[in-house]
């Protein structure tokens, strides 16, 4: 499974998490800053990402549009970028089955 780690989260953050999530990028690595909601949403879908995101603005989008992408919403308020790759790592095995399950389009991890 590859992320797609949006802007409100650290660029580094893709790169620290390879090991487990092969082929991730940061946002800021294929689309220019402050891209639209919507264009990052078809960026993602177009070539088979997660999107990793702590804006509220993807679950509307999910709700619109449906999946795929899928969508992991980071829901922990203001934390450090090694809280947020604890939480992604943590909850792996719960990541690896929401991606599978056809029903599920957004995750919240907290």
């Amino acid at each position: 499974m590859k992320l797609l780690v949006d802007h409100n989260l650290s660029d580094k953050l893709s790169l620290l998490l390879q090991d487990q999530f092969p082929g991730s990028l940061h946002i800021s690595e294929v689309l220019p800053r402050r891209e639209k909601d919507t264009n990052i949403w078809s960026y993602a879908r177009e070539n088979s990402f997660v999107i990793v995101t702590k804006d509220s603005d993807y679950r509307r989008l999910n709700r619109e549009r449906g999946h795929p992408p899928k969508v992991i919403w980071i829901r922990t308020g203001n934390t450090s970028n090694a809280v947020v790759q604890a939480l992604l790592r943590d909850n792996y095995d719960e990541i690896l089955a929401f991606e599978q399950d056809p029903a599920r389009g957004i995750i919240e991890l907290r």
